[in-house]
């Protein structure tokens, strides 16, 4: 019996594992064939910087593909901070951080707009009792406001490059 059991075990373990085996990333650097050529950062410099960085970074690895689009990118950032909540003595208790991003995209060779678009996101975070904590809760939602605007780029990019 207990072979059996151990059996019909590692065929399903088995199943499982060929079941993966078409896994393949979403935002994976063969959907979107780009170089960017030339780039504009306007507005907050840290926050345009990084996004600039992290497509840059896509667009490198795909150096060796000819048939890549050579794009300009223009991207014009904004952070704002704004207090949610406070207790009742006053003290906040809560900040929502709210990046815009105005990205601009076009074909290098045709100067043709690719893509024109403002790119939004926020979300909220709880002050700390330490301020050195504080400061990193808001860093950390910073990067993941700056990631998930990337990914956001990334997927309309594909989009429209795909056509």
């Amino acid at each position: 019996m207990k072979k059996i059991i151990h059996l019909i075990s590692i065929l399903f373990f088995f199943h499982l594992l060929i079941a993966c085996a078409g896994y393949k990333p979403i935002f994976g650097s063969s959907n979107v064939k780009f170089n960017i050529s030339e780039y504009l950062v306007e507005g907050e410099k840290e926050i345009g910087n990084k996004i600039y960085s992290k497509l840059n970074n896509l667009s490198k690895s795909q150096d060796e593909f000819p048939d890549s689009t050579l794009i300009s990118l223009t991207i014009n950032a904004k952070k704002n901070k704004e207090k949610m909540s406070t207790d009742t003595s006053g003290k906040t208790t809560e900040y929502k951080i709210t990046i815009n991003a105005d990205v601009n995209i076009k074909n290098y060779l045709t100067n043709k707009s690719i893509l024109i678009r403002t790119f939004k996101s926020s979300s909220l975070y709880k002050v700390q009792p330490q301020y050195s904590d504080t400061v990193k809760m808001e860093n950390r939602t910073v990067e993941e406001l700056i990631q998930k605007i990337y990914r956001d780029i990334l997927i309309v990019l594909s989009e429209k490059i795909a056509k």
